[in-house]
């Protein structure tokens, strides 16, 4: 079977069906193909993502990942917003994996607009970790922000992290030493007199 190219003048139904053959060749000139499919193809594809055959869903994800990156180009601020509406969807009542994975891309192409949205999975633990490191990378003061407000209502043991990605925007906490600085055992060196 020859794979077939995608491009933007396909569908998206033409995407899916690509990316859930059988044949490693279609699959892979698929999600190579998807940059241009848009925001149309977000909702789709992380459906696509949860489907219980690995490279199936692996495909789907480089696909989305390509629609990202494509979206995240210079001068394609109306095609990154819609994106960006769509993976702030995601984030809502997608499978944790997919929750997660849109958190990642919205770290790349995300602006101060999903900055609540990422802060509300803060709370979730399967996927609060990711939604730190996405609030480290988003630039401003709204993802800050979003950090303080979490330190002062997260778990104990959830804080540390939190002061790790406060103290990677330039903010100093006291209270929480970075783990990093912490000794791991006990050492014997002494200091020269």
């Amino acid at each position: 079977m020859n794979a077939q190219p995608i491009g933007p003048d396909n569908t998206v139904v033409t995407l899916i069906a690509n990316l859930s053959s059988p044949d490693d060749a279609i699959r892979g000139a698929a999600w190579q193909g998807a940059a241009g499919f848009g925001s149309l193809a977000v909702q789709p594809l992380a459906e696509l993502m949860a489907h219980p055959d690995f490279e199936i869903a692996r495909s789907a994800k480089r696909a989305l990942w390509k629609i990202v990156r494509h979206a995240g180009r210079p001068k394609a601020e109306k095609e990154r917003k819609a994106v960006q509406a769509e993976l702030v969807k995601l984030l809502e009542s997608s499978p944790d994996m997919v929750r997660s994975e849109a958190a990642w891309m919205l770290s790349e192409i995300g602006d101060s607009r999903v900055v609540q949205s990422i802060a509300r999975l803060l709370d979730d633990v399967p996927v609060r970790e990711a939604a730190r490191c996405v609030l480290e990378r988003i630039p401003g003061v709204k993802a800050i922000r979003a950090l303080e407000q979490a330190m002062k209502s997260a778990p104990e043991e959830f804080r540390p992290a939190l002061a790790n990605s406060l103290r990677a925007r330039g903010r100093k906490i006291t209270d929480y030493p970075s783990q990093k600085l912490q000794p791991t055992r006990k050492t014997s060196v002494e200091a020269k007199r």
